[in-house]
């Protein structure tokens, strides 16, 4: 294992994390991470076309007081190397072989949107390195309507080049007033860091990985049943990227599992209620 700058004291800010990344199979992955040291490290996977930059600094800021975080960048995007990969297969082995090589033998895992897609895959392929599991704006393989997420975000995509506005605006979040004051807050808080900001993804990587999301909406099912451990999903009531029925669907076939639905929120609900979110996470941790 080699990791570049390794860390003595991290930082207590997410915006002022520092960059790093660490050597696996002669591919370099990029990475921050903060909080304190000790106990289970709780390892954070975003969303299509998402650096290191479009993690939620609340939603890190509030998890790090407790607990040791660590955001990855996929393979191909960002700071790191490689290939963007065209499966959520090959993205859940790069991220067990990560992790392992970072030398945790268990951890916490969060995915949001792409991210809790290769989180459960992770879960089913390494069930012993997984403690617990957050997914959320997720969906199972197979489920209602992820084949179509190109469909559905194109238009809308093209509607924030068109109104000069981050498509995350219509992609994220309702079109009511409180969906529209909860895009312009999350936005802006991207926008805090002001130094060492991650790459932007290529138009080739955002590509590829909207195939490995079709393509996950296209395979069989899974058997969630097989998921023996703590889990949490949340989401909001009208995601129209992810729709929210898979949400239910991944609760219902996960033994045990807690499900949290926030109103009038849509695929971005967990920035749009960061300050519920956030103790509910970290009681689902703790508990």
């Amino acid at each position: 294992m080699t990791r570049s700058h390794e860390p003595s004291n991290t930082a207590t800010r997410y915006t002022d994390a520092a960059n790093r990344s660490i050597a696996v199979g002669g591919t370099r992955f990029a990475y921050r991470e903060m909080g304190p040291r000790g106990g289970v490290p709780l390892v954070m996977l975003n969303h299509w076309g998402a650096v290191l930059d479009n993690f939620d600094p609340r939603i890190m800021d509030g998890l790090a007081g407790r607990h040791h975080v660590i955001a990855l960048d996929y393979r191909g995007i960002g700071g790191s190397e490689g290939l963007a990969p065209l499966t959520v297969d090959e993205m859940a082995r790069d991220a067990i072989a990560t992790i392992r090589a970072m030398g945790f033998s268990q951890v916490d895992l969060m995915g949001f949107s792409l991210g809790g897609m290769v989180a459960q895959d992770v879960t089913l392929k390494a069930p012993d390195l997984v403690r617990k599991l957050i997914l959320t704006g997720a969906g199972p393989a197979g489920g209602m309507g992820i084949s179509e997420v190109g469909r559905v975000s194109w238009p809308l995509i093209l509607k924030g080049l068109l109104t000069f506005r981050d498509p995350k605006t219509y992609l994220f979040f309702t079109s009511t007033a409180n969906g529209r004051a909860a895009a312009k807050a999350f936005l802006n808080r991207l926008q805090e860091r002001k130094s060492g900001r991650d790459k932007a993804p290529t138009p080739r990587a955002f590509l590829r990985q909207l195939a490995a999301i079709q393509a996950w909406g296209r395979q069989a099912p899974q058997d969630l049943g097989r998921i023996g451990i703590p889990v949490l999903v949340a989401n909001g009531d009208n995601d129209i990227m992810v729709p929210t029925p898979n949400s239910h669907d991944m609760a219902r076939r996960i033994p045990g599992a807690d499900l949290v639905i926030y109103s009038d929120a849509g695929h971005g609900g967990i920035f749009q209620h960061h300050a519920q979110f956030v103790p509910k996470v970290l009681a689902f941790l703790a508990a």
